[in-house]
């Protein structure tokens, strides 16, 4: 496949052109070494929000390999969503409805950011609970076609039947959505699907495409520089060959609405030479995703527990250390920050932790002997705290069983017990022995796992301003403290992943303390209200 956009400033550096435009570097090499490789748009170098050249058959030759038509970003898939969105709303402008977009709760900020400024209407998909907390794995939401039906019914008996459906798939942690599936809903309902696969562009170059666009999808975007071999903010916007050509045809304009109209060519270049890799380069994706599953078969043997089911991607689930006297687990954790710092020492790097997960990411650029290092130190740590932990017991076992000094009885001859199974020492004979206290909740412990199979979904929190009205508000800063009751004024986001856990315009529940670092932005003035059905 030919690399028109590498092969033009190619020629162009060969050329030792005087440069009398930008950039102010001129292309001398400097201590990055690349600056001879950037340049801006140029006679011949085409220009990327309205192509008609060599970026034109690039993009081409990109939508040959995803089978749709594909647009370049420069600036990662947050623009490619801020332009699905307004996709979105002239579509359904078009259509003479509503724009209201039905999304599950773990967007990216940048959808948030483009229904502020673009004034949406949005209805939340839930997550599930975890147990019988509030708390929730915020990075994932899962829905099947079946709940999607059931949601987008109960929407249009309340009057606010969706103009699109927008999820993420797959999510930070690794879980994939049937797509298929809630394509299939959608598109009975007259809905479009769109579908942020920003950690999913080699899902088409498996043997078994898992790529939204081969699965019903209308609009979807790709980072491509996530898990293909593009330099950072390479991304693609994908438009279905079977969807409305309306939005083909307004696609470009809306990338540019949102577009820096200085686009990096680097960039540019690492996308059109990433076409000849995948087109020369396919049997490597197999390689690493049956690579990747032996490394996650390892490391369940080894006792570690796994979510999520993309495939160059693992997700540990960190188990929380045992408390005194309970069962100890060879990968117990205090927290996912923990796991991440000692792996760090070995000089791994992870892509994400937080408090329960530990996100490793691979890709074919993941060599052999750097599998064989994960593998090797993460059983090596287990086995390591394994070995403490039988210690350790070993340790209470000889203190338990040491004779009692200075001349004190034993406690199972004072007692007149024979110190049987059931009796507790210091118990009558016939006596109940004395229960070990419960849990400070009171309820039965497996009551937890009980609860998480037939878990609901989180209510969604109190919204008393559109997240238009809550960015435009007056608002201050306050501490985590005082948080509570508030009205968010911006999205409240840790990076990474980026996934609002409170969305601006709502109401901070008590649970806003779990999240909340530092301090947090709300609207100043008191606003009373609700919004979610209006």
């Amino acid at each position: 496949m030919n690399t028109p956009i590498y092969d033009f400033v190619e020629a162009y550096r060969e050329s030792d052109a005087v440069r009398l435009h930008m950039p102010g570097h001129k292309g001398v090499a400097g201590p990055l070494g690349v600056e001879p490789f950037d340049i801006t748009e140029i006679e011949g170098a085409d220009v990327l929000s309205q192509p008609c050249g060599i970026i034109a058959e690039s993009e081409a030759n990109a939508g040959s390999l995803f089978g749709c038509r594909t647009i370049y970003s420069t600036e990662g898939s947050s623009l490619c969503v801020r332009a699905m969105v307004l996709l979105l709303k002239r579509m359904a402008l078009h259509r003479g409805v509503t724009p209201r977009i039905l999304a599950a709760r773990n967007v990216h900020r940048s959808f948030l950011d483009a229904v502020a400024l673009l004034d949406v209407e949005v209805d939340w998909i839930m997550p599930k609970a975890v147990g019988d907390s509030k708390a929730y794995a915020y990075e994932s939401c899962e829905i099947s076609g079946e709940e999607l039906a059931q949601m987008i019914a109960q929407l249009r008996e309340r009057g606010r039947m969706p103009s699109a459906v927008y999820i993420t798939s797959p999510d930070y942690l690794g879980n994939c959505t049937d797509v298929s599936a809630l394509a299939e809903v959608c598109h009975s309902n007259g809905c479009f699907l769109a579908v942020d696969n920003a950690h999913g562009a080699y899902l088409k170059f498996l043997p078994e495409s898992a790529h939204p666009m081969d699965h019903g999808a209308d609009l979807c975007c790709d980072s491509a520089h996530k898990t293909l071999p593009v330099l950072t903010g390479g991304a693609y916007l994908h438009i279905s060959r079977n969807t409305d050509p309306y939005l083909t045809e307004h696609a470009t304009r809306a990338m540019a609405m949102f577009a820096t109209t200085s686009p990096s060519y680097l960039i540019l270049q690492s996308l059109d030479l990433c076409n000849a890799y995948l087109e020369e380069n396919t049997a490597a994706f197999e390689q690493t995703a049956r690579r990747v599953a032996q490394l996650r078969e390892e490391l369940t043997r080894t006792g570690y527990r796994i979510t999520g089911d993309e495939p160059w991607k693992i997700t540990l689930v960190v188990e929380d250390e045992p408390e005194s006297g309970k069962e100890d687990k060879a990968t117990a954790f205090s927290d996912g920050d923990m796991l991440a710092e000692i792996l760090g020492k070995y000089g791994i790097v992870v892509e994400y932790h937080d408090f329960d997960h530990v996100v490793l990411m691979f890709s074919t650029q993941t060599t052999e002997g750097e599998f064989a290092l994960v593998g090797s130190v993460l059983t090596e740590i287990a086995e390591d705290r394994k070995w403490k932990a039988e210690k350790k017991k070993e340790a209470e076992s000889k203190d338990a069983e040491q004779p009692v000094k200075d001349g004190a009885e034993d406690v199972t001859k004072s007692s007149g017990t024979s110190g049987k199974s059931g009796e507790e020492p210091g118990a009558e004979p016939g006596e109940e022995p004395e229960k070990e206290p419960e849990e400070e909740n009171g309820e039965d412990p497996g009551a937890v796992s009980d609860a998480a199979s037939v878990a609901e979904r989180i209510p969604v929190p109190l919204q008393v301003l559109t997240p238009a009205e809550a960015i435009l508000a007056e608002s201050e800063y306050v501490d985590a403290s005082q948080c509570v009751g508030r009205v968010l004024a911006e999205p409240l986001v840790h990076m990474p992943p980026c996934v609002p856990v409170y969305m601006c315009g709502e109401v901070l529940g008590e649970d806003a303390v779990r999240y909340v670092r530092g301090r947090v932005r709300v609207v100043k003035e008191p606003v009373r209200g609700d919004r979610r059905n209006k």
